[in-house]
């Protein structure tokens, strides 16, 4: 009898842990965007929509009292033709009209027409001739001088090759054809990452100056991304402030990356994830990102089980009131000190939840609720702190232009291509920001570097 009681406990726990299983596999079967960190370009077609915003009944477009957007007047000196339209005769006496501007005049209306050139790049052939002596007869040649020599191509075509490198997303072929097919300048795969060398080169003062720049800032978002180097595993960090971005491509995911980005002594807040390589970070000075949150807490109401669902609810929540708290606060309905203590009762609600849970039986929900507890202060920086967001959208945003090229072009080659991934997608996106002409700086830079001269200045607007 003992020995039957001791096979049925045995298969009771048993059967206990093959249906924990079935819920685990049934939970990952129903990962998608809305509750873990897939893209939604990974959703699969069966996948639940994501909510829409309800109709507000209005029309499509801008609404009254919505500022315009119309096109402005380019200055003259874009302007290469200008057509002149005089009115004949007098639309009220019929009277002839002088066709001169007069001193009465008022100014006239203008609409401007903006067309692409179809000819050709230009292209400067130098000659270096030979002359013989009339006395002689020896032939003597000129030389064609050194700085000619040294480039095939102008620093304007090297610039368009570079940003065509990010903004094709590193398809050398594509921009192989591009190049010859509008400016019809022959051009092979190894010009190509040639001249994206030399950019790289002309694009390292700036990428130092950048980084300092990150790291000396006050608050900035990190986050990371999977990356591949001749197949091999590599990860590309990116830290983010609001006028600056800095790359970084980095064997590991760990504390070690980390400090290759930021240096040792991080300073400043960092805003992230909850990725273990964070947790040396003094809590005073993180913010976690409640999007990340918001997932998690939709993880567990898919999975279901009563321990998930009263989490998942608790949390889910919480995450609203934070959300509308901030939109108030960012819409100046309330101040700093009013978003404070109304997020007082959240936090404390959202405690106790987290606590219930990590006292439960249920052993992933009891971990994660542990695991966020260990880092709770760091909910809340965003509060407190000037500057700091509750999300890391900041990150996310800047760090998809890299996140495309990867699934395109499925990484580098080599240490001298990561480094060229690293400086170019550091200085377009900081450009971007600061909203500066991106092709004006890169042929700035590499005349500076051609000709031996300093980088222009990258981060004109400090963190």
């Amino acid at each position: 009898m003992a020995m039957l009681e001791g096979q049925i406990t045995g298969l009771q726990a048993h059967a206990g842990a093959l249906e924990q299983r079935v819920r685990d596999l049934e939970a990952q079967l129903r990962q998608n965007s809305s509750n873990s960190s897939r893209p939604p370009s990974s959703d699969a077609p069966q996948a639940p929509q994501r909510p829409s915003k309800p109709p507000t009944g209005r029309m499509p477009g801008g609404q009254p009292g919505h500022p315009g957007h119309s096109r402005s007047r380019l200055p003259l000196d874009r302007v290469e033709q200008v057509v002149h339209y005089w009115p004949s005769v007098c639309e009220r006496c019929q009277g002839p009209l002088p066709q001169a501007p007069q001193d009465d005049d008022p100014e006239p209306t203008w609409h401007q027409v903006a067309e692409v050139p179809l000819a050709p790049a230009v292209v400067t052939e130098h000659r270096a001739h030979g002359s013989h002596c009339p006395d002689c007869g020896h032939c003597t040649w000129s030389e064609i001088p050194a700085d000619i020599r040294a480039h095939v191509f102008g620093p304007n075509l090297t610039a368009l090759v570079a940003y065509l490198s990010v903004f094709c997303r590193g398809s050398k072929r594509i921009i192989e054809e591009f190049v010859e097919t509008v400016f019809q300048i022959p051009l092979s795969l190894g010009t190509v990452a040639n001249l994206e060398q030399e950019t790289c080169a002309a694009l390292s003062e700036p990428y130092q100056e950048a980084q300092q720049a990150v790291r000396a800032a006050a608050v900035k978002n990190t986050d990371e991304t999977g990356w591949r180097q001749a197949g091999q595993r590599r990860w590309l960090w990116l830290a983010a402030t609001q006028t600056a971005a800095c790359f970084k491509v980095c064997v590991g995911r760990g504390k070690a990356a980390l400090s290759e980005l930021l240096g040792e002594a991080i300073q400043g807040v960092v805003c992230s994830d909850r990725w273990s390589a964070y947790h040396s970070l003094d809590l005073a000075f993180r913010q976690l990102c409640w999007a990340h949150l918001k997932r998690d807490f939709q993880k567990w109401l898919d999975r279901g089980g009563e321990a998930g669902v009263a989490i998942g609810q608790s949390g889910a929540q919480a995450v609203r009131r934070v959300f509308m708290l901030w939109r108030d606060f960012r819409e100046r309905r309330i101040d700093r000190s009013e978003l404070q203590t109304a997020l007082l009762p959240v936090g404390e609600e959202l405690r106790a939840a987290l606590e219930t849970g990590a006292s439960g039986d249920d052993v992933r929900v009891r971990r994660f609720c542990r695991n966020v507890l260990a880092v709770y202060p760091a909910l809340w920086t965003f509060a407190r702190v000037e500057g700091v967001e509750p999300t890391n959208n900041h990150a996310e945003r800047t760090l998809r232009r890299a996140v495309i090229w990867r699934k395109v072009s499925f990484g580098n080659h080599s240490d001298a291509g990561c480094r060229f991934t690293e400086r170019i997608l550091t200085v377009v996106q900081t450009l971007r920001m600061q909203q500066r002409p991106v092709l004006d700086y890169l042929r700035q830079a590499l005349l500076a570097h051609r000709t031996a001269g300093p980088a222009p200045v990258l981060s004109a607007v400090g963190g």
